[in-house]
């Protein structure tokens, strides 16, 4: 071989190392990190831990596809224990992170109202985008939040929808109103007994009832003595399926209605037999419904179980989060992602997004869902 030979050849292997380089995966920039912020220990472990594995999957989806913009996207789990005081104490963390100069896009998350609208005191002035997966209480949307958008419904149409399910689909004139005493269940409560009278139906009795309580005697007695035609409930899976239990031992077996907190399988699971035929509300179909065998398959990669019905929502969240970026081209300018979020236009499991000047959605979705065999089968809308 000669020396000319040698300088060819070797010019030619150079010139394909440099082209299979430039043909191969891109070393990452960096990392963009995204607190999950939700119960993840305590009474609503479950569901927050579904909101969290939704994240990693979204995130594994698109750390596989070369990441966002670039860059891996690292999703951390923030424990709010369903507790507004320790929810202030996880966005004060995340605001220390940001200080120290850790890439912070966004927050998935609060899990419920009353930690949202605590934590988003401390969000609003952060240069991060925050997506609730469920909180639904109408003022957090009120406030003039520039940050935050939800990816479900709120309470005045869950609350219209619900009203209107029970005295036009079901013909019920004369319903018991039960809800929780947090910002979720009083807000709802309210709403969903304006409702009903509005469309005509009596509301002879509203209780208010305590986050965690399991045990209902002195409710069950008033509610009998009030003899509905149904029961609306507003609260958790924690509460909801002993309430019904008591009911049923109690001889009511009136429909029973409970809102979306407690369309989880802990409803079922724990009623002790008596599950079959309640009602429950829901912000977005069932994984079954929405996601192909892949989306199941991936979701048990990442989290070694079975997603349940809230893990669309943080997977949704994400996804809104990931638009927004990619359409703002940056993840560094919170006001441009923020602005790039109320201009989507697109579809996630949980439903259609598009946004109005708060962060609401501006076509919500509410479905209702009977237990029927120990599942939960759509009956609204149909």
């Amino acid at each position: 071989m000669t020396s000319r030979t040698r300088v060819i050849l070797i010019g030619l292997l150079v010139l394909t190392i440099l082209f299979l380089s430039a043909c191969g995966p891109s070393k990452p920039k960096g990392e963009v990190i995204v607190y999950v912020a939700a119960p993840l220990s305590g009474f609503q472990a479950n569901g927050g831990q579904t909101v969290l594995g939704g994240a990693h999957l979204m995130a594994a989806q698109l750390n596989k596809a070369g990441g966002l913009l670039g860059y891996t996207v690292n999703v951390v789990g923030m424990d709010d224990e369903s507790d507004s005081d320790v929810a202030v104490e996880v966005a004060e963390q995340i605001k220390a992170d940001l200080q120290a100069g850790k890439k912070v896009i966004g927050v998935v998350g609060h899990y419920n109202s009353g930690q949202t609208l605590a934590a988003m005191e401390v969000y609003k002035d952060l240069p991060l985008i925050v997506i609730t997966p469920t909180a639904s209480e109408i003022s957090i949307t009120q406030k003039g939040y520039t940050n935050f958008f939800r990816v479900n419904a709120n309470d005045v149409v869950q609350a219209r929808v619900d009203a209107e399910f029970l005295v036009s689909e079901l013909g019920v004139r004369r319903v018991a109103v039960v809800y929780n005493d947090d910002p979720y269940g009083i807000g709802l409560g309210k709403l969903m007994a304006e409702n009903l009278r509005n469309l005509g139906a009596e509301v002879p009795v509203e209780l208010q009832v305590a986050v965690e309580q399991s045990s209902f005697a002195e409710e069950v007695a008033k509610i009998a003595e009030a003899d509905p035609e149904a029961i609306f409930y507003g609260g958790y899976e924690i509460e909801a399926p002993y309430l019904r239990a008591e009911l049923v031992e109690a001889g009511l077996t009136v429909p029973f209605l409970a809102s979306d907190g407690a369309f989880l399988a802990a409803t079922v699971d724990e009623a002790a037999g008596t599950a079959e035929g309640i009602y429950v509300s829901a912000f977005g179909p069932t994984p079954a419904q929405a996601v192909d065998r892949d989306w199941i398959k991936g979701y048990q990669q990442v989290e070694y179980r079975n997603p349940d019905t809230y893990s669309i929502n943080g997977y949704s969240a994400l996804a809104v989060l990931a638009e927004g970026i990619k359409k703002a081209g940056t993840v560094d300018d919170a006001a441009r992602i923020a602005e790039a979020i109320r201009g989507l236009d697109f579809d996630t499991p949980i439903g259609h997004i598009a946004y109005d000047a708060q962060g609401d959605l501006r076509e919500p979705q509410i479905y209702i869902f009977q237990v029927r065999g120990g599942e939960f089968v759509q009956v609204y809308p149909q």
